[in-house]
């Protein structure tokens, strides 16, 4: 049975046309409201399953007024409006709507996210089997693991990836985001075009928009020859935007420019040149929290969060630390042609104890290291550091510190065992389990001054 949607949008032309694509899509189209009165009565006639949702409407009503509306009588609905400045976009949020789409869009966005609308209403309502998704890969490739949390994050990825939408993924360092992100343009239409990352927390500042878009011969002091951007380079494939959070809001805005008009200029060129990009991006960071405090642009959150994915830490999904552990030791001992190829019950019990504050890189880097010092074919033993700690730290104040207090503190205290060494071997990001870029960007982000290295 076709689904029920009612238009709610003042623009005749613009309804019509979603009035379109949408029954050729094989939805039902019961009515077209252009004020909030109009759309209540046709609500209360036609009933239908979905609302697709203007700002500005005609009368003294908006569609956030009307959203509150929606979310009373468990309506699900999605906005479709060209108006994103900020204060909108934070009336728009607190609706806590299914979906959030920018005029102009294509056919394509449309019925993309609206399948992402449903997706997450029947995620949230528990019913996840009425999504008419194709999943019939059963597997993915170097993700490893059965736990129910880690097979959430497959069913995402099989539901999104043939999409052309964009991706944010979300976790902690070392979760495995960019493994999540090659999955994705593995089973897209652009596999066979390339993949290109970017780490967003590496770009200098002032080398930024010459890294993703590119610069002419001349464009500035150095400019010798033309360079060829990131999203160029990555024109019918996917680009992975890593730490997105990183970026300055200057470069924040550009991105918008391409998010929007699928077009990009190089440095110092006068051209335009169309580029036909998937955009994943991941960041450890919590993006509504930087939002709020001003560092991430509002309108280019729900660019991204069109459909995000959460990675589970390492610690809420032990059931797979065998799995992984033995996936780790078979590749490095092929590596390293080391005959190591079993891991003793005892040293098991040891990895799942304990906490994993590095996630799936730490264990991965603990089964490399074993595996070259392993003295039989067999690891016994893992030298691991203990889980214990006191379960709150407290200033000379007398009052709790804060988490970002103690993440400093431990960042500092850490850089203080290494003589100030930031990266390689016997490094702070090495002690701590993260990649150097990654704490750079912390260290720059609690105001830790590099003394050495």
């Amino acid at each position: 049975m076709k689904e029920k949607i009612l238009i709610v949008e003042d623009e005749f032309i613009v309804a019509n046309d979603l009035k379109i694509m949408l029954q050729k899509a094989g939805y039902q189209v019961v009515g077209i409201a252009s004020s909030v009165v109009q759309a209540r009565k046709l609500i209360e006639d036609k009933k239908p399953e979905w609302i697709l949702l203007d700002i500005m409407l005609k009368g003294d009503l908006t569609g956030i007024d009307l959203a509150w509306e929606l979310r009373e009588m468990h309506l699900p609905f999605l906005y479709i409006s060209a108006n994103t400045n900020q204060s909108t976009l934070e009336a728009v949020k607190a609706t806590h709507p299914y979906g959030f789409m920018v005029k102009p869009f294509r056919e394509r966005d449309l019925i993309v996210m609206l399948d992402i609308a449903k997706y997450r209403f029947n995620e949230e309502n528990g019913s996840l089997g009425e999504v008419k998704i194709d999943s019939q890969i059963q597997e993915i490739e170097g993700i490893v693991g059965n736990s129910p949390l880690l097979k959430e994050v497959i069913e995402k990825i099989k539901i999104v990836a043939p999409a052309e939408t964009s991706v944010l993924i979300l976790g902690e360092s070392g979760t495995g985001k960019e493994r999540v992100a090659h999955s994705i343009h593995d089973l897209s239409e652009h596999s066979s075009n390339p993949i290109v990352i970017v780490n967003c927390a590496a770009l200098p500042q002032s080398l930024i928009e010459s890294e993703l878009f590119g610069h002419e011969k001349g464009a500035f002091t150095g400019a010798n020859s033309v360079r060829i951007g990131k999203f160029e380079q990555a024109n019918n494939g996917t680009i992975f935007l890593d730490e997105i959070g990183e970026l300055p809001l200057d470069s924040q805005v550009k991105l918008l420019r391409v998010l929007q008009e699928k077009e990009i200029q190089r440095l110092g060129g006068n051209k335009t040149i169309k580029i036909n990009v998937r955009i994943v991006a991941a960041t450890n960071r919590s993006l509504e929290k930087e939002v709020a405090e001003g560092r991430f642009r509002l309108d280019l959150y729900y660019r991204l969060n069109v459909f995000p994915i959460q990675l589970p830490t390492l610690k809420e999904r032990k059931e797979d630390i065998e799995a992984l552990a033995n996936h780790f030791l078979k590749k490095y001992a092929a590596s390293s042609k080391r005959n190591v190829n079993s891991i003793s019950p005892n040293a098991l019990a040891q990895l799942k104890k304990y906490d994993w504050p590095g996630n799936i890189r730490e264990l991965e880097h603990l089964i490399e290291r074993n595996v070259l010092l392993a003295k039989t074919t067999e690891i016994e033993n893992f030298d691991l550091p203990s889980n214990t700690s006191a379960p709150f730290e407290v200033a000379s104040t007398g009052k709790m510190k804060s988490m970002e207090e103690m993440e400093k503190e431990h960042i500092m205290n850490a850089l203080q065992l290494c003589d100030g060494k930031v990266s390689g071997l016997g490094g702070a990001a090495e002690m701590l389990k993260m990649q150097p870029q990654t704490l750079y960007s912390k260290m720059k982000k609690l105001g830790i001054k590099q003394g050495y290295n």
